[in-house]
């Protein structure tokens, strides 16, 4: 409330990780068992919080499960198919609008920092973080560095993005590509010393970005974090507080415990990592008095399936690979909940215009989800979906599509495959041959 007793724009805060796949996250008993898991051994008492001070759906799937097509269905508001980016090899079309471009028009500061990649395929981030295609994609302030492979293929000679930069002056440069250069798997720690550590960094780069917003003026901030995608890559630190914890076992796995349960806790200390930075930001809310008028969003691009039959990373149209965490909270928004409505990454953009007071025609795939989260009504969406196109990444093209109740992957070259998720929430058992009425039924919304 503003002293003229008229209401303030809410500010936005988007904690954005790089692949945290949805059901690592710390859930309610309840919730673990409806996805046929043991509680895992997290640490993350700020996204806790976040949790208990709002709402957690925990059926949200990603656009696409790759990192260019995610965040263009995110910034475009269009689902895969629509959004112009079919791989990392492709860049963010500058003429396509985006939501922070609608911020932008309609009064807000926009600002990001870390990995934004909406112009992956061009390996030049500008040395401070900022290429004029920033702005037209509708930032005012950010600081963009490269993914983690990108900033070692870039730059191994010369800097190309900020992050390496800073190593580079730090003299920090060489430990950094020894080190990540056909890191693979391995878990071993690198030898940065934490303050390196390229998702502290950055959240640096995001509390001096926070402290130059004037308070009289709505602001949206991105913080996308570069992990807890591969390579594991973890410091000394984070290595010690992890190395003798044991996790479950991915499902039907047989890789042997070695293999596994060393990529899961270093995948888990990355993200107990980011939710140290996650208190740090919203520390300084606090201290500017903001926190109160200040929606926090928490989700990811896409998860990892970490193991389960016998995978790792993306791409895949299994659990692991789309399920992708999502917690809101903040004014207007109900507390201590769970909510099962079908949400995808893209309709995230169109929640936060809404929030905003703020619309975006060309964002037509975009739904918000402001109503769920007031309580008003519990369903979004008959069904959600999510797909990818072959690449120079990536080999099949497949499409996903799910009630929450069966799920249905339609792939190129293989056989339906339907799954009760309800009951089989691991995806372990195609039903197809048994239920043709149901996978035509899911077919026809794809």
């Amino acid at each position: 409330m503003r002293g003229d007793g008229t209401v303030s724009r809410p500010n936005f805060l988007f904690l954005f990780p790089d692949t945290h796949r949805g059901d690592w996250l710390p859930f309610a008993p309840h919730v673990w068992s409806e996805l046929g898991m043991e509680p895992l051994p997290l640490r993350m008492p700020h996204l806790e919080a976040l949790m208990r001070r709002g709402t957690t759906f925990t059926k949200a799937v990603t656009s696409s499960p790759l990192c260019a097509p995610a965040r263009a269905s995110l910034a475009s508001g269009l689902r895969y198919n629509k959004a112009g980016v079919a791989g990392n090899h492709e860049n963010y079309p500058l003429e396509r609008k985006t939501f922070y471009s609608a911020l932008k028009d309609g009064g807000y500061r926009v600002g990001g920092v870390g990995k934004f990649d909406l112009h992956k395929a061009t390996h030049w981030w500008g040395l401070d973080g900022w290429i004029d295609e920033l702005g037209q994609l509708g930032f005012t302030d950010g600081v963009d560095n490269a993914g983690k492979i990108d900033a070692i293929v870039s730059g191994k000679d010369a800097p190309q993005d900020p992050y390496m930069k800073y190593l580079y002056d730090q003299g920090l440069a060489e430990v950094h590509l020894r080190d990540m250069t056909d890191r693979g798997k391995r878990t071993d720690a690198t030898d940065l010393p934490d303050e390196a550590y390229c998702d502290n960094w950055l959240t640096r780069n995001g509390l001096e970005l926070l402290s130059t917003f004037p308070q009289e003026t709505p602001w949206f901030l991105m913080v996308n974090f570069t992990g807890p995608h591969e390579p594991f890559d973890i410091t000394h630190r984070m290595k010690a507080a992890w190395e003798q914890i044991q996790f479950p076992e991915p499902n039907r796995c047989t890789l042997p415990r070695e293999v596994w349960n060393g990529i899961r806790q270093n995948y888990t200390a990355m993200l107990e990592n980011i939710d140290r930075n996650i208190g740090l930001l919203l520390e300084a809310i606090d201290k500017r008095g903001e926190l109160d008028n200040t929606i926090v969003i928490y989700a990811s691009d896409h998860g990892d399936m970490l193991g389960d039959f016998d995978l790792f990373g993306k791409c895949k149209p299994e659990r692991g690979s789309t399920h992708i965490p999502l917690v809101v909270s903040g004014p207007g928004v109900q507390v201590d909940r769970y909510s099962d409505a079908l949400v995808e990454l893209q309709d995230v953009a169109g929640t936060i215009l809404d929030f905003a007071g703020l619309s975006m025609e060309e964002a037509e795939d975009a739904w918000s989800f402001r109503k769920v989260l007031a309580g008003e009504t519990a369903v979004l969406r008959e069904t959600h979906v999510s797909g990818l196109d072959e690449g120079p990444q990536h080999a099949g093209e497949w499409r996903m599509v799910s009630d929450g109740q069966w799920k249905l992957i339609a792939e190129r070259g293989r056989k339906a495959r339907l799954y009760h998720i309800k009951a089989d929430p691991w995806e372990n058992h195609n039903v197809a041959e048994d239920y043709p009425e149901i996978a035509a039924r899911l077919a026809s919304a794809l």
